[in-house]
């Protein structure tokens, strides 16, 4: 691999993938699999099928790099963003619901005992509920703060205006306050 590859933008890689480098592909799947896998995660609460979304939608760029468009998307990450939570969605489809992994850790191991308890408990209402809001609101809270994107960015993630974006948090954080308020 060419030493200069990895100081390379994914505008670039991505131009040497569709030149069909194999080698530019490994360095763009090495630095962005892991937060793609995060997502795919959040989504679907089950390790194997997060790791095989990311695969897939990595392999779908492979077999058609041409999908990327730069003149009609801002970034690489956006545009693929979007790829893997359409994956994610069509999975959920076709499996159906996944139960939360009980196993996950949601607590500080420092907390005293009846501390952990409670906010494991809590925890795991909040999952449930945040499971329960209808798709678009639950995607929008994920991207923004599982994630850590920018409204701005996760609008374009989900094909959204900004204001329809921020709408769809409000109203996922207003349902979520008021299902907590009455499951606590």
């Amino acid at each position: 691999m060419p030493a200069a590859w990895p100081e390379k933008d994914d505008h670039e890689l991505l131009a040497l993938i569709q030149d069909g480098s194999g080698q530019a592909f490994g360095v763009l799947v090495e630095r962005h699999t892991e937060r793609f896998y995060r997502l795919a995660f959040r989504y679907l609460q089950n390790k194997a099928a997060a790791e095989d979304v990311v695969q897939d939608a990595f392999l779908k760029l492979w077999e058609n790099p041409a999908n990327w468009q730069p003149e009609r998307n801002s970034k690489f990450t956006t545009w693929f963003y979007r790829v893997v939570v359409n994956l994610c969605l069509d999975h959920r489809k076709r499996k159906g619901p996944v139960a939360l992994d009980e196993d996950l850790p949601l607590i500080d191991d420092r907390a005293p005992v009846d501390e952990m308890m409670m906010r494991a408990q809590e925890q795991r209402i909040l999952e449930r509920e945040i499971a329960a809001l209808p798709e678009r609101q639950r995607s929008a809270l994920n991207l923004c703060f599982d994630e850590g994107l920018t409204n701005q960015e996760a609008a374009e993630v989900m094909g959204l205006n900004l204001k329809a974006l921020q709408s769809l948090i409000m109203r996922a954080k207003t349902t979520l306050k008021e299902r907590m308020k009455n499951c606590l």
